[in-house]
Order: C-alpha cells, then structure tokens, then sequence
C-alpha cells in the first residue's frame, strides 16, 4: 500500500532524509519513531505531496506521489504536527467543508460526518467555535477532517499530542479499530502507544531508518540484553579485574568510583545471560564487600534511546 525507495531530501547543505526505503502493507499500522529533527515530518510531508523529495521514489495506493499526486490524495488522510484550522468555523461548519474539498456528496457526507465525531469525541462540541475549543479539542478536529472521507491511508504526526490520558485511550481504541480497511503510518513520542496500536515500528535517526520490526521482536531484542548494578567496597580496579573472566559480560563501566558511604564503587555490568550468582561469587573472593547487585532488562525505551543517539555520521548531515 505504501513503498518507499531510496528517498531523499535536501535542505541546502543538509540532508534531512537520507536513501530511506521500507514497505507498508494493506491494512497495517506502523509506527514511525525518530527523536526531533530525526526525519520522520519530513518523511511523511513528503508521502502527503506536501514536500518534494530530493531524490528516490515513493508510491501509496498504488500511485506515484510526483506523477499522480492528485490520485494519492485524494486516497490519503492527513493529520500534520501542526493542526491548519478555520478558527471562525464552527466544527460541523469546517468539517462539512472539508468533506466537500474531499468530493464527498451530500449524502455521504452526512453520514461520514457523523461518524467521525461520535469516534473522535465532538458530539457536545459540534456547534462550538473551533477558536474557542482546547487545543486537545481541536487536535481532536484535525484527527476527524483526517477521516472524513474514510481514506485508504492515513498518515498521522502526533496524533494524541496535547490530549490527557482518558483522550489518548480513546483516540488510541478508535485508530486500532481502523486496522484492516485502512492502512496508517503515525508517529508519537508516546512508546507505550506504539507497543497497543501498532504491528511494526520503524525507527528513524539522523535521516535513516535505524530500526524496522515488529514491537514484540524489539521487545525481545531488549530483553536478551541485562544491566546489573553492582555496589562494592574496595578498589575499582580490584572489582574490574575479579570481574573480567566472566566472558557473558560484554561491557563494564564505572558509574560511580569513591561513594561517600562505602567507600568503593557502583558499576554497571552488560550481558546476555544471568551471570548474578558468578558475579557476586568473584567479587567476595577477590575480598570485596558486596553491598547491592541489581539486575535489570532493558526496556523498548532503552532500545529507542540507544539507537536514536548515536552521533550523527557526516554524511547524514551534509551534502559534499
């Protein structure tokens, strides 16, 4: 439904989205996660004709965004970041026009619009001035103009953003519901959200795709990696030393050498096997006390984090 090859775009000397290709299925939700100026906005204005890309190709249901773009919108909705709104409309006022701009007729636009507001949550806000709602309300409008014409695809940039905890889970329900007869693309911020509303994750860093997998595969990726905290009394390098033998610990760093209370040092221990019983036998026999040993499984956070901070290659950022 959408594919991606090798787009590029270029901003001057800098190159915002960097030879990113990747497929959505019919039907699928994916989740598009990047820390700010990652790329994905870009990404996604561009899949919206809403940028020009630099360079690749894009189709989304079946169309070429530069040769039948007119064809891909009219098949596409669009929540961007930034919710464009008629603030002197009221919300059955914009949405009606809107539908229209979409080529919906009288009857069915009735009926799409009420649809979307009973599933976004604007029955009692229907004849308010836009101008006058919250902005949650209003992130609420863009999300309902989005649906209004009932689109094949949906592309969706921080979709719950400014919404309080009972909004989201109910923004949340109603793009699950969509899954099947609709084919959506959104970014947030919000992990939890990705790991209950999406099938895959797409991870974007620095212009490029870091990371393409299911949550429950990333899951496992992060599981089959442990940090144990150990606290000791005596020297770190005595601690470093009885600890070097124990090959499943594939990294050691000193969080913290000379603690006021003890006297000794914190570590932080990497591996993929639980090594607790062989770390904690080596520090007492090389005579240290050992005061804590904590272990702890790396979470989709921990992931996302390590591989959206990498320093950004000069090739990601400039243009020779």
């Amino acid at each position: 439904m959408i594919v991606v090859d090798d787009l590029v775009k270029v901003y001057g000397r800098r190159r915002a989205v960097d030879h990113v290709s990747f497929e959505v299925e019919k039907g699928e939700i994916v989740g598009f996660l990047g820390p700010n100026g990652a790329g994905k906005t870009t990404t996604m204005r561009i899949l919206t004709c809403f940028l020009p890309a630099t360079g690749g190709r894009a189709q989304v249901a079946g169309f070429d965004i530069v040769d039948d773009s007119r064809e891909v919108r009219r098949r596409l909705g669009y929540l961007p970041e930034n919710v464009p709104l008629y603030l002197d409309l009221t919300v059955d006022q914009y949405l009606t026009y809107m539908g229209k701009l979409k080529g919906l007729d009288r009857s069915r636009l009735q009926t799409r619009l009420n649809e979307v507001v009973a599933n976004c949550g604007l029955e009692h806000r229907r004849r308010d001035i836009i101008g006058k709602l919250s902005r949650g309300y209003r992130q609420r409008v863009g999300l309902a103009q989005a649906l209004i014409h009932d689109p094949e695809v949906v592309i969706l940039d921080e979709p719950t953003a400014s919404l309080d905890p009972a909004q989201i889970r109910e923004v949340r329900d109603y793009i699950k519901s969509l899954k099947g007869n609709h084919t959506l693309i959104l970014s947030t911020h919000i992990l939890p959200e990705v790991e209950l509303t999406c099938d895959r994750v797409l991870m974007i860093n620095n212009g490029r795709i870091v990371a393409n997998d299911t949550p429950g595969n990333l899951r496992n990726l992060a599981s089959s990696t442990q940090v144990l905290t150990v606290e000791v009394r005596g020297a770190v390098s005595a601690a470093q030393a009885a600890l070097q033998p124990i090959t499943p610990i594939t990294r050691t760093s000193v969080v913290s050498d000379g603690l006021p209370v003890s006297g000794g040092a914190r570590l932080e221990l990497e591996t993929s096997a639980d090594v607790r019983g062989d770390v904690a036998r080596a520090l007492v026999g090389a005579g240290l006390d050992l005061l804590r040993l904590d272990q702890q499984t790396k979470s989709l956070e921990d992931i996302f984090v390590e591989l959206t901070t990498e320093e950004p290659a000069a090739a990601a950022q400039e243009v020779a």
